[in-house]
């Protein structure tokens, strides 16, 4: 599958997500993401890993939301906290759970940089989540597409970064690079580079 160009107009999506929605995604859809995310990075997928939603008590329904591969930095203020930044992190740090988080919690979407393996693609494809990606080094303007924290999660057992940060989002920017269907940007991209590769090699077999 070639690479497909990018929509113009971005389409605007509400969490939570359902998956007759999310199953008509395509890589190369801009997207505006509102309503509620969850951040996610190492510690929490550790712990979430080997769950199942009935063992835990969580701050919220993680069913039909997007988790947001994200440490991001906060700041208290009179009344609450702050975020001031809110880059994405690397994702592929998390596909050893990612599979299993995306089947047991109802995921239906992944914000992060860098797409993940095939092991999380065919659960993205069998369950109906896709992946977004958003800019990565523009972490201080993504920081102002959110509205508010709601909550936080295990901010004392993990750390700030680490911690589950609930947000409500207002028109977030991202891209679809993996959709419900196995098709993966990252894999065409990568297809692509190794054909100009082989074509300054002067190698006309590939």
């Amino acid at each position: 599958m070639g690479i497909k160009a990018f929509a113009m107009k971005p389409e605007r999506l509400e969490t939570p997500l359902d998956e007759q929605t999310v199953r008509e995604l395509r890589i190369g859809d801009m997207v505006l993401l509102n309503g509620l995310v969850v951040t996610g990075r190492d510690r929490v997928h550790k712990f979430l890993f080997g769950k199942t939603p009935e063992e835990l008590t969580l701050p919220v329904e993680l069913n039909g939301l997007v988790l947001y591969h994200c440490g991001p930095l906060v700041r208290s203020t009179t009344t609450g906290y702050e975020i001031v930044s809110a880059g994405p992190t690397t994702s592929a740090r998390m596909d050893i759970y990612e599979p299993w988080v995306i089947e047991k919690f109802g995921i239906r979407g992944i914000i992060g940089k860098g797409g993940m393996g095939e092991e999380t693609v065919v659960a993205m494809k069998n369950c109906g989540c896709v992946y977004f990606h958003a800019v990565s080094g523009a972490a201080a303007l993504l920081a102002k597409c959110i509205n508010k924290v709601v909550n936080v999660w295990q901010e004392e057992t993990f750390g700030t970064t680490e911690a589950m940060w609930i947000l409500e989002l207002e028109d977030f920017p991202a891209v679809v690079t993996i959709d419900a269907h196995g098709n993966s940007l990252h894999d065409d991209v990568l297809r692509e580079s190794e054909k100009v590769y082989r074509s300054f090699m002067g190698d006309n077999n590939g």
